[in-house]
């Protein structure tokens, strides 16, 4: 499927950021909400209990399969919100390295936030996204 999204970078802002800092679909474009994507296994329990890295890989896994029920991918994201339940840097650090390597060269608009808590027992991460898809 050839991708709606258009990442757009800024020559005046900090290249340090890992991602673009705008994206554009077109007019006419099915937008895809997603629920936030939780580190959750098919039983209903949370996966990998106390690992940052290990959660956020299972919120991607679980993401990948939300979006292809939408007939979309991860490369029809627009953006991204990445929560993790921390006040340490490291621990957000850790969940954003590996959403952002799951992205890859997409790299999407995206929000990294330190919440106080999530919704399941023992969930550290969570990633909502809008993805776009042509008509």
């Amino acid at each position: 499927m050839n991708s709606a999204v258009t990442l757009l970078r800024s020559a005046t802002l900090s290249d340090v950021a890992e991602y673009a800092y705008a994206a554009t679909v077109p007019s006419g474009t099915r937008l895809v909400f997603t629920a936030g994507a939780c580190p959750l296994n098919a039983d209903g329990t949370t996966a990998a209990v106390g690992d940052y890295a290990g959660q956020a890989a299972v919120c991607v896994a679980n993401l990948k399969t939300a979006l292809a029920e939408a007939d979309a991918e991860l490369t029809d994201v627009v953006s991204t919100r990445v929560l993790v339940a921390s006040t340490s840097q490291e621990d957000l650090v850790t969940a954003w390295e590996v959403v952002r390597d799951a992205f890859g060269e997409h790299d999407v608009p995206s929000t990294l936030l330190g919440v106080t808590v999530l919704g399941y027992d023992d969930q550290l991460v969570e990633i909502e996204s809008v993805a776009a898809l042509r008509e």
